[in-house]
């Protein structure tokens, strides 16, 4: 019995003392501190509990987050019915200094207050709030500590307001209005609607042209989304309204498992508005509309739109929100329109059209065909010259194209013929690879006309070019041409920076006639040139044979001089120039059986268009020098045929005296001279 007594005494004493730390003055001194360290210690705040009360029927607590932040809640429970009655006051006045509680960053301020009131297994939420600016009071039914139902209504939020809270800038102003009323909020037994409505709104242009540098007219816009949610169905309309773009949407959508059946029309005049949802730099105006229906495992978006004026349609087949197949058909497409949307120059006008067959959208596993056509092209010549900087105007240039470009996993193969009225270009097949980013491509190119090609070489030229190769671009570039030019071939290859040109059998006078230089000089020639894309520098040596001249001053100068006729003489020899960006220095060193033309240091500036040059001419032993200065095609010559002059002289002289004194003091004169 004495053992009994004491076990009674100790449950009473245990008791005592749980009620004494719990439920007094004393008891809850004692606990205040451990608690509100464990607040501190989970808000990462300077927390205080201003007030801390506990008793057997009823609590109150004033917690300061910190300064001008207080949460104070207040109410009586039963211990036995475990119900309970309680009010609740949330006052934060300096939401900033919450951040490392709220994690983002917040500004301004936020009330709240109501009471809470049922038991363990049902209660019910009742408040209001003032969040930005607005009305708002609420209702939320709590079955089980689970949300059962919700009613709430906010009358008149600020959306400027509520950006600010979030520490957003003012991009639109609204007036917002929600009203939630949902009897069963359970899964699977949905019942309840949702109003969203937003009216007065309007668009801030000085922040969006600040922030994003899009330049809007004066808009006002509202928004409207009637949601309807019973069981696993949900039933909508949006709208969303402004005097630049209407998005509207609507149909039924079940959340879980998921499948969509709903219609959407996206009509906008002018997309620079919609940067801050896309990110993407384009202005102009868009209209799309289409439909999405299926589930999570297949679903097919459809859609038309006038993209830059055209007719499009596309199609979509997703398996688990990834692209499985694609379609698209965009007809009458206006080059110029899109390269205003994308804020590209006016370069061209244009027509497009294209083909999109996608059997496989794994990038890995990529396949399908893609055409696409361009019709009465008209480049913009005037912007062209403008933008480049040519020196004169390039000419009305017209052009077309078709394309075809199969994918097959890593590797893209495309077919390509241009026409223009200026080149035509022709690839049978260039490969990329989306693997390694290589590249490899056929080529032809034929120029109908080089002289209008005038406004990029600043040269007239004469007649047409046609070449062929191949480019290869890897960890190097490669790059071979390879062409029938002046009566000759010229066979060239490029690795990264340099070039090398080997030159067969050309004509002089062709590469003459082509360069609308003096025909002054018709042989074979043979060479390499040797340069540096990058430097700008190079070398070229060369060999002339068969070589006659045609009708020229200087020649004619040493026929009248030397008294023979070069003309009728074969001439063969080397040819070498230094190129460094457009400066020459050439030499010549050409022979016939019996003369000679020989220069060295012959220096051409090929952007003046200009020549120095000293000849040295011996015909026959009878030498003569010829100097060219000024413009290649129009140079001044200046001869000195001195030495020829005195030999001249010296034979008339010779001849006189051996004339009229004898032959013997003729020899002794051929000495002095």
């Amino acid at each position: 019995m004495k053992y009994l007594t004491w076990f009674f005494a100790g449950i009473a004493g245990i008791f005592i003392l749980v009620y004494v730390i719990l439920f007094t003055g004393f008891g809850n001194s004692l606990i205040k501190p451990v608690i509100e360290s464990k607040i501190r210690e989970e808000t990462k705040l300077d927390s205080k509990l201003k007030v801390f009360s506990l008793s057997m029927s009823g609590f109150q607590t004033v917690l300061q987050l910190n300064k001008n932040n207080t949460i104070k809640v207040a109410g009586t429970y039963s211990i036995f019915s475990k119900s309970f009655d309680i009010k609740y006051s949330v006052a934060l006045q300096e939401l900033k200094t919450l951040q490392p509680l709220t994690v983002m960053q917040l500004q301004d301020s936020f009330f709240t207050q109501g009471s809470v009131k049922g038991n363990d297994t049902l209660f019910t939420v009742l408040g209001k709030s003032d969040i930005a600016n607005s009305k708002t009071v609420y209702k939320v039914v709590m079955s089980d500590f689970n949300p059962s139902s919700i009613i709430a209504t906010v009358t008149k939020a600020d959306l400027a307001s509520l950006l600010h809270m979030l520490n957003q800038k003012p991009y639109a102003s609204a007036d917002v209005n929600l009203n939630v009323n949902f009897k069963n909020i359970t899964p699977h037994k949905l019942d309840g609607d949702i109003l969203f409505v937003t009216r007065n709104g309007k668009l801030n242009a000085g922040v969006m042209k600040k922030d994003f540098n899009i330049t809007i007219p004066k808009t006002a816009f509202s928004m409207n989304l009637d949601a309807k949610l019973k069981e696993d169905d949900v039933n909508y309309t949006y709208i969303l309204d402004s005097n630049l773009a209407k998005i509207t949407s609507g149909g039924n959508i079940v959340p879980n498992p998921l499948h969509v059946n709903v219609k959407y029309a996206l009509h906008v005049k002018e997309l620079g508005v919609l940067k801050l949802i896309t990110s993407a730099d384009i202005r102009g105006k868009f209209n799309l509309k289409g439909t999405a229906v299926g589930n999570k495992e297949k679903m097919m978006i459809k859609g038309k739109s006038d993209l830059a004026a055209s007719n499009t349609t596309f199609s979509a087949t997703l398996h688990d929100f990834a692209p499985k197949n694609i379609e698209a058909d965009i007809k009458g497409l206006k080059l110029q329109k899109l390269l205003y949307m994308i804020k590209q120059p006016h370069y061209a006008d244009a027509l497009f059209d294209m083909n999109v067959k996608i059997t496989n959208a794994d990038p890995k596993n990529l396949s399908g065909i893609i055409t696409s056509q361009i019709t009465k092209g008209m480049v913009d010549s005037k912007y062209i010259t403008k933008s480049y900087q040519f020196k004169s105007l390039m000419p009305r240039t017209t052009f077309s194209a078709v394309t075809s470009t199969t994918l097959n996993k890593n590797l893209i193969d495309t077919q390509l013929n241009f026409k223009s009225n200026l080149a035509n270009f022709d690839i049978k097949k260039a490969r990329f690879n989306t693997k390694d980013t290589s590249l490899q491509s056929d080529y032809k190119v034929k120029v109908h006309n080089l002289d209008r090609l005038y406004f990029v070489t600043q040269r007239h030229l004469k007649g047409a070019l046609a070449a062929n190769g191949e480019l290869k671009k890897a960890k190097d570039l490669d790059f071979t041409l390879l062409s029938n030019i002046a009566g000759g071939t010229l066979d060239a290859k490029l690795h990264n920076d340099d070039f090398v040109a080997n030159l067969k059998s050309l004509q002089t006078l062709d590469i003459l006639d082509m360069l609308l230089y003096p025909k002054i000089f018709k042989s074979l020639i043979e060479g390499k040139l040797v340069y540096n894309v990058a430097k700008e520098e190079g070398t070229f040596k060369g060999l002339l044979s068969k070589g006659t001249f045609m009708p020229n001053q200087v020649l004619d100068l040493t026929k009248k001089y030397a008294h023979i006729d070069l003309y009728k003489q074969r001439f063969q020899g080397d040819v070498n120039a230094k190129i460094r960006k457009e400066k020459i220095i050439a030499s010549l060193d050409l022979k016939s059986n019996t003369s000679s033309i020989v220069t060295k240091n012959t220096k051409i500036d090929s952007k003046a268009n200009t020549i120095d040059s000293k000849i040295a001419v011996n015909a026959n032993g009878n030498p003569l020098t010829v100097i060219l200065k000024g413009n290649i095609n129009r140079p001044k010559i200046r001869v000195d045929a001195s030495q020829i002059i005195k030999k001249e002289a010296t034979k008339a002289i010779k001849k006189e005296i051996e004339k009229r004194i004898g032959k013997d003091v003729g020899n002794l004169l051929k000495g002095l001279f």
